[in-house]
């Protein structure tokens, strides 16, 4: 399907960022223990802090991505994730680099992130038609699985080759490429209006939340994704201790067992819009939306050695093949559902609260495998999946009137 013009720069900016953010996968834990020589309790709360922290940061930022044109918003968070990335290298090659510094650029970058999200899924709605989003989202979707499968095999390669700060710089010139790749986009672009004399109010910061609860439809997405990857991201870090340090998984074999299974997110992602398209958006929401919650259970029969590697292998890979069908499908009713006026509030929302999700179960799941476990966390978080289906909507929705008209006082920038 051939999409509206300026989609290709928009998707290029993103895959380029994308790939980049992959290849520094695991560089700034790399950077803590063998360049700052942290304790592994730091390492954690440096990825978990900077998830919460830029979160609670973010906050505020919604009604002010609203009032502002969405490309210099995304070129503007580029050029930030930029110069701090960047300053990390700087400050190594200089000797002044700290557990600090590596906080601090982990929130900046995370919070650059969150309003860089926000402001590009606002303009995409406005950028693609209607019958178009799922398409878009889709090829989205896929470009991330791509990104995840080949992005740490190839930091990996450019770490041993050249240490962890050379992936991070590599990081940092992906944003500035993505930048210059929304640069490139042309047309127009959407501004909600405001009256000059009026001020954000604290209410405001909340309305994207107040639109995400009050529209059912809406709401039970929200409920389910937050529920679904929050306990998906907290077992990650448990699969790290258990292959790696209990059952002793060279790191390739590591590697390979979450590299192979993300191929399956770009087959779930292609299939996306041809499996809505013959059987209905809700009817295949609901089906992989209950699939990719039973799967995750199999973690609870990982074993040592090849059978063991294998049970990862084909458990993540049936997972992420529903993600990938499921994820441009809810991205796309959240896209149809939210009014150009509150897109930008809402998308800040639920990613800010999708983050803060994921740092509170893996910091709860850190200390229940502390007493039970990995291996029986990992069962815990399979055995409460299983009920997250019941989060989703119940049957199809026509899409809320409000956000179905052209919302008043949004004008083209």
């Amino acid at each position: 399907m051939r999409l509206e013009r300026g989609f290709g720069w928009l998707w290029s900016a993103y895959a380029v960022s994308t790939y980049g953010t992959w290849i520094a996968f695991g560089a700034f834990p790399l950077i803590a223990v063998r360049v700052l020589h942290s304790p592994a309790f730091a390492v954690s709360l440096l990825e978990a802090a900077g998830l919460a922290v830029a979160a609670v940061v973010a906050v505020p930022l919604g009604p002010w991505i609203d009032h502002r044109a969405k490309r210099p918003v995304m070129i503007g968070m580029d050029m930030v994730r930029f110069l701090a990335m960047a300053s990390v290298p700087i400050a190594y090659l200089l000797g002044l680099l700290s557990y600090g510094h590596l906080l601090v650029v982990s929130v900046i970058s995370g919070t650059a992130g969150i309003v860089f999200t926000a402001a590009s899924g606002a303009y995409l709605k406005h950028l693609v038609r209607g019958d178009h989003l799922l398409a878009a989202n889709a090829r989205f979707e896929g470009t991330t699985w791509v990104a995840t499968a080949a992005g740490p095999p190839l930091g990996g390669a450019l770490i041993g080759l050249l240490g962890p700060v050379v992936t991070v710089a590599a990081d940092a010139v992906s944003y500035l490429l993505s930048a210059l790749g929304v640069l490139r986009i042309r047309g127009t672009d959407v501004v909600v209006a405001r009256d000059p004399a009026s001020r954000i109010r604290a209410a405001d910061f909340l309305a994207g939340w107040r639109f995400i609860l009050h529209d059912r439809v809406m709401r039970r997405l929200f409920l389910n994704q937050m529920t679904v990857n929050g306990l998906i991201m907290a077992t990650g870090p448990l699969l790290a201790v258990l292959l790696l340090g209990r059952y002793h998984f060279p790191a390739w074999q590591y590697g390979l067992a979450f590299g192979v299974p993300a191929l399956g997110g770009l087959a779930g992602a292609r299939l996306s819009a041809r499996l809505a398209a013959r059987y209905g958006r809700h009817r295949v929401m609901i089906v992989t939306g209950w699939l990719r919650s039973i799967f995750p259970l199999g973690l609870a029969f990982t074993r040592p050695g090849v059978p063991g590697l294998l049970t990862v292998i084909v458990v993540e890979g049936l997972l992420i093949v529903c993600m990938g069908v499921f994820n441009p499908i809810s991205a796309t009713e959240r896209l149809r559902r939210a009014p150009a006026d509150h897109a930008a509030r809402v998308l800040s929302a639920w990613s800010i609260s999708s983050r803060l999700a994921q740092a509170t179960l893996m910091v709860v799941w850190g200390v229940l495998a502390t007493l039970i476990g990995p291996l029986a966390a990992i069962t815990v978080s399979g055995v409460l999946l299983l009920g997250t289906p019941l989060l989703l909507p119940g049957r199809a929705a026509a899409p809320d009137p409000v956000a179905a008209r052209p919302s008043e006082g949004v004008r083209p920038a």
